[in-house]
């Protein structure tokens, strides 16, 4: 896995440690997030999906209401945000490969309060892998790798790498929480 540490810090920006990677590489990143997440729910029960952990630091600026902007996820809503994130940044990487520069959002995040089993994290994971991986067969020949946007939270320029990497990045950045959630839940049924 790549180290995004680096970006986090804003020592080092996306497109100048990794702005060079090849499609293949993306593609073996992907299946490589994707088959991590699947090893860490391999051996989940229905109730490690829905279990709500104990988070003092649960803070959430875009929650839906009021009352969930401080609620604890559980591990269903860790997966759907996360890949309802990575496959954004894949599809307008794609489009930035394209030569397009487009303003907005391009995101559906599937409703957190319906994946409650382990069979629908797993769904979820493959159908975003096989999006993510699709969303590459999108990029021409010749990708405008040259073509950048500003991002707000990102440092430097956003080339058509750096932009599917920043999806990779945020959930690479979720995998903490997913093991901290999996800990208390097994906990839990120590108890």
């Amino acid at each position: 896995m790549l180290d995004f540490a680096p970006i986090r810090s804003k020592e080092k920006t996306m497109h100048e440690l990794y702005g060079h990677l090849t499609l293949t590489q993306l593609r073996d990143l992907t299946n490589e997030m994707i088959d991590t997440q699947l090893y860490l729910i391999a051996e989940c029960v229905d109730q490690d999906i829905t279990f709500v952990y104990n988070d003092p630091k649960a803070y959430d600026s875009a929650a839906s209401n009021s009352d969930e902007v401080n609620m604890p996820w559980t591990l269903g809503h860790v997966i759907a945000h996360i890949t309802a994130t990575a496959e954004e940044a894949a599809f307008l990487a794609a489009e930035l490969a394209r030569g397009i520069q487009r303003e907005g959002r391009s995101r559906f995040e599937v409703y957190w309060e319906t994946v409650t089993t382990v069979a629908q994290c797993r769904q979820r994971l493959e159908e975003s892998r096989r999006m993510r991986l699709a969303s590459l067969d999108l990029w021409p020949d010749e990708p405008h790798l040259d073509n950048t946007i500003e991002l707000r939270y990102l440092k430097g320029p956003i080339n058509p790498v750096s932009r599917f990497l920043g999806g990779l990045s945020h959930e690479e950045a979720h995998l903490e929480q997913i093991k901290e959630i999996l800990r208390q839940a097994r906990e839990r049924l120590r108890s």
